[in-house]
């Protein structure tokens, strides 16, 4: 199907079983989309009457709002601004109309028609009639009588002016309006939309049309047989021929940059992170971005992609509630996260929830899909999102497609325990390009995919660092504090809660460590600032659980009139906040079994030395940081916990002037590139990548 290269674009769609058709989510995306084109002309092309199609559009919130009515099966054409019949054109479709009483009188020998009293019609009758009862009878009557007929969908038997029917319709009111045949899209699922297909005009044939439709529209390259049904035919249709607005990079999170809060956008306090990240590298226009994320909330998301800063839009995928929950909360968190973080025994699989991750995936691709522009680039984060890549593939082959992983990527052999194992690999096997923090995660991509044939993913190793004159800007403005001047010193950890960060191996490690060294009693005090997960995860309940008895059983053991050793805070700080507890530690805390870069440690330090402050980064061999900082950092592996012991007491038992050289050379070794600049380093790697992939296809 060709583009449009005119300024009219105009569809043309049945109603019943196409606008109406189809999954709520392809009809809420479909209206979206139509609202955010309003160069696009609407036209319903629909057996109802007038007073049918204003109560639908009075009871249904998803349809779009039609500019003209082509009404009872062609018989009328209806100004849909004003809501009042073209009695010129009516005129022409309508002559020779013998009247709806001469119509029901001639044909009362035939008792198996069953006038359709109630329904609204004009310038027809419409009958109830088996499929069975359809006779040359019974046509040839209605011919003598001057009149055509229509009979669709197995039950309706319309009898019309010779002269009316829905392609005659169109074809007056485009000669009337200048509307070309090539900037007219139509589309149907019923044998009485056949006339409109034979007009000349781009068409797009709904999976669930009649069988009667597809087979007497003949095969064309203008006529579009759409693997799906309803208004997702109508949409792809509208995708295929580029009618919809496009940008050139899309990103992909399951997450948005800005919620909603207070009766407005607020985008996040943090500089770091994935969503700060992202949203700092895409603005500015120097992008031609749209950043596409899930929205559950019970109102619908704004039609138009909402510009949220300079140069980015949002443009938001509305998911079920009950769809999100067993997505994410179930099928990420329950069957993928383990795996990932190298926990395989504790992978569910549940089937039920699969099918909801197989689901939103394909409803993220087909959303991405209409937002990118001719050979764009998309750029998807995570696991949430692994089969997107097999989905674009099929439908869009021409953009270029990289994922990153923020997460660690696990060994094959872990990997292959995901129920979903072969089906995950073929999908990334996909992707023109793939991201990792560190080369361990690279390798294992690699060995997952090897032996695939064909082209695989070019693999590039792309650190994150922080946007670390923000922090040391902020730290610098901050209270300073005077902490441990008594000699007492504090531990902080800032993580959210998840047994992957290991809070309780850290509780007891300082259990363990209190009662082998009794002078750190009263002198060293912890403080976890540990939110909770998203709520409706069930995943983490038993880690909360268990963090919460330990930090009891402790407390009640150690514990003093003025002191007791862990300081447990359950929730979200601002930013400002988590800086004035860098401030405040003497020593950072960073235990986790697998992690991605974990920017909380660059941050601590950032911030400690911005303000001439010593310090001690305590931290797991299995954070993507510590390949950067070596053993400049007290290293400690979680997985042994004598270690976790070892490495806080050697922390602890740091000089000042020690202290002091720590955090310099760890601050002297955090070069890696800010978020912005490793944003746009990323997606130029993503855009090369193609055209190294297409040399390998041909070799």
């Amino acid at each position: 199907m060709g583009g449009n290269t005119g300024l009219s674009k105009v569809l043309v769609s049945d109603v019943d079983g196409t606008l109406l058709g189809g999954e709520g989510q392809d009809r809420r995306r479909l209206c979206n989309a139509l609202k955010r084109n309003p160069d696009i002309t609407v036209v319903y092309a629909t057996g109802r009457g007038l007073a049918s199609v204003q109560a639908l559009l009075r009871d249904e919130p998803l349809m779009p709002i039609p500019r003209w009515i082509i009404a009872d099966v062609g018989a009328s054409v209806i100004d849909g601004s004003r809501m009042v019949h073209v009695k010129a054109m009516e005129g022409r479709l309508r002559a020779g109309w013998p009247g709806s009483d001469r119509v029901r009188s001639a044909l009362r020998g035939f008792p198996q028609l069953v006038y359709q009293d109630g329904v609204p019609q004009e310038g027809r009758c419409s009958f109830y009639l088996n499929p069975e009862d359809l006779s040359a009878e019974l046509t040839s009557t209605v011919k003598a009588l001057g009149c055509s007929w229509s009979y669709a969908s197995g039950r309706y038997f319309d009898v019309l002016p010779a002269r009316a029917s829905k392609g005659r319709a169109l074809r007056l009111l485009a000669c009337q309006l200048g509307w070309p045949r090539h900037a007219m899209l139509v589309a149907g699922d019923s044998l009485n939309d056949l006339s409109l297909f034979s007009q000349g005009t781009h068409a797009v044939i709904v999976a669930n049309a009649e069988p009667a439709l597809a087979a007497g529209v003949p095969m064309s390259e203008l006529v579009h047989r759409s693997p799906r049904e309803g208004a997702g035919a109508v949409l792809e249709g509208l995708e295929r021929l580029g009618w919809l607005v496009r940008r050139s990079v899309v990103v992909g999170y399951h997450r948005s940059p800005v919620r909603w809060y207070d009766g407005a956008w607020r985008s996040p306090s943090s500089p770091n992170g994935i969503l700060p990240t992202l949203q700092a590298a895409l603005t500015g226009g120097r992008l031609d971005a749209v950043w596409a994320a899930a929205h559950t909330g019970e109102t619908l998301p704004p039609a138009q992609p909402l510009p949220i800063a300079d140069g980015l839009a949002l443009s938001l995928l509305p998911l079920d509630p009950d769809r999100w929950a067993g997505y994410f909360h179930r099928a990420c968190k329950e069957t993928l996260w383990p795996a990932l973080v190298n926990q395989p025994d504790l992978i569910r699989d549940r089937p039920v929830h699969w099918a909801d991750y197989e689901a939103v995936n394909t409803a993220f691709a087909c959303h991405i899909g209409s937002l990118a522009a001719q050979a764009g680039t998309v750029w998807l984060h995570d696991y949430n999102l692994w089969l997107v890549p097999a989905v674009l593939k099929v439908h869009r082959p021409d953009l270029a497609i990289g994922l990153f992983h923020h997460t660690p990527f696990p060994h094959p052999d872990v990997f292959r325990r995901i129920p979903a194992a072969a089906q995950l690999r073929d999908s990334l096997a996909q992707l023109d390009w793939a991201g990792f923090h560190t080369a361990d995660c690279a390798d294992n991509f690699r060995r997952l995919l090897a032996g695939i044939a064909g082209p695989t993913p070019r693999v590039g190793v792309h650190p994150l660092g922080i946007d670390r004159d923000a922090v040391a800007g902020l730290a610098r403005t901050r209270p300073q504090r005077h902490h441990g001047s008594d000699g007492t010193q504090l531990v902080l950890s800032v993580e959210r809660l998840d047994y992957a960060k290991a809070p309780v191996q850290k509780i007891r490690a300082l259990d363990t460590l209190l009662g082998q060294e009794p002078r750190h009693r009263e002198q060293v005090r912890y403080r976890l600032v540990c939110p909770p997960p998203e709520a409706g995860i069930r995943a983490y309940d038993s880690t909360r659980a268990e963090l919460e008895a330990a930090i009891n059983r402790i407390n009640r053991r150690w514990r003093t009139k003025s002191w007791e050793p862990v300081q447990y805070i359950p929730r979200n700080l601002d930013f400002p906040e988590i800086v004035d507890n860098y401030l405040a530690a003497d020593v950072f805390w960073v235990a986790s079994l697998a992690d991605g870069m974990n920017l909380t440690a660059q941050e601590y330090v950032t911030a400690r030395h911005a303000t001439g402050q010593p310090g001690v980064l305590v931290l797991s061999r299995h954070t993507g940081v510590a390949q950067h900082l070596g053993t400049a950092a007290v290293l400690t592996d979680p997985l042994l916990p004598h270690g976790l012991v070892v490495s806080l007491s050697a922390a602890l038992a740091m000089s000042v002037d020690e202290r002091a050289a720590h955090i310099t050379r760890l601050a002297g070794l955090l070069d890696l590139p800010n978020p912005a600049e490793w944003a746009l380093t990323v997606i130029d790697a993503i855009r090369e990548s193609v055209s190294e992939r297409s040399r390998k296809s041909v070799m």
